[in-house]
């Protein structure tokens, strides 16, 4: 057979079943939100100065799309232009919480910068808590087939050593069979990624892997998103807020002066 160009040659679509989607859209509470720019407010009040600083977004275990709270862990150094999250850190934030409550992302400040976007070391970030949050909130999304080249069908009782030799991928079964279609399992999770400023700005994203539970094949990829703020009724109070003034004078550590090479090129 002649083909008149290579454009003629398609690979056969991949078997695939949706199980599950992943949010599209970022949900936060509006105690959340308010918590994340009054935090913005107490570094400058309490450090006098408008520091980068990084928090968890968190949400409770059998809701995980919406953002519930906003989580202040020890932040290793705060400088004007320059936040690193340390993955150890994580997994130990997220054991000092209720076992009902899991990070689903992380927030971090700007401050004053006109920097009104994520630049190259937040992207970094972005896949330290990725990788952390993706064991912890992956789903199984859909059901794909696995392409097998050379499969050879072997029956249970009746092959011999030789038999084993054929094919790429061997399946025994103990009745003969001709054809098969093998479907793993692809489990999908997000992690949701905000950036504020002292204006009152906000830029988000969502960073999503995927991973085959058979061939271990793993991807990655984002997209911008809409931030949509749910009304729970709760709101930031006096004890809330005397609350969050004591995390930020104790969690925050303000340099001002870091050394050239951990400034943070835009």
């Amino acid at each position: 057979m002649r083909f008149k160009s290579l454009s003629e040659l398609k690979r056969p679509e991949i078997y695939e079943v949706v199980l599950g989607v992943l949010p599209g859209d970022i949900r936060m509470t509006r105690y959340a939100r308010a918590k994340a720019f009054k935090t913005n407010e107490l570094v400058r009040e309490i450090h006098k100065e408008s520091f980068e600083w990084y928090g968890y977004t968190l949400a409770k275990k059998n809701e995980p799309e919406i953002i519930e709270d906003i989580g202040l862990p020890p932040n290793e150094q705060n400088i004007y232009h320059y936040t690193s999250i340390d993955p150890e850190k994580i997994a130990g934030y997220q054991d000092s919480l209720p076992s009902s409550v899991v990070i689903n992302g992380w927030i971090h400040s700007h401050g004053n910068l006109e920097f009104k976007r994520f630049s190259g070391t937040d992207k970094k970030n972005h896949m330290t808590v990725l990788n952390y949050v993706s064991t912890q909130l992956r789903r199984p999304v859909s059901k794909r087939e696995v392409v097998v080249k050379d499969f050879a069908f072997l029956v249970r009782g009746e092959y011999t050593e030789r038999d084993l030799q054929r094919g790429s991928v061997c399946l025994i079964t103990d009745a003969p069979v001709s054809e098969a279609r093998i479907l793993e399992t692809i489990y999908g999770s997000f992690c949701y990624c905000i950036v504020i400023g002292d204006e009152g700005w906000h830029e988000q994203e969502i960073y999503y892997k995927k991973r085959g539970i058979l061939s271990g094949e793993t991807s990655v990829n984002k997209r911008d998103a809409e931030l949509s703020i749910v009304d729970t009724g709760r709101l930031l109070t006096p004890a809330d807020i005397e609350i969050l003034s004591q995390e930020v004078e104790e969690r925050l550590q303000p340099i001002t002066a870091p050394p050239p090479e951990r400034i943070e090129r835009m």
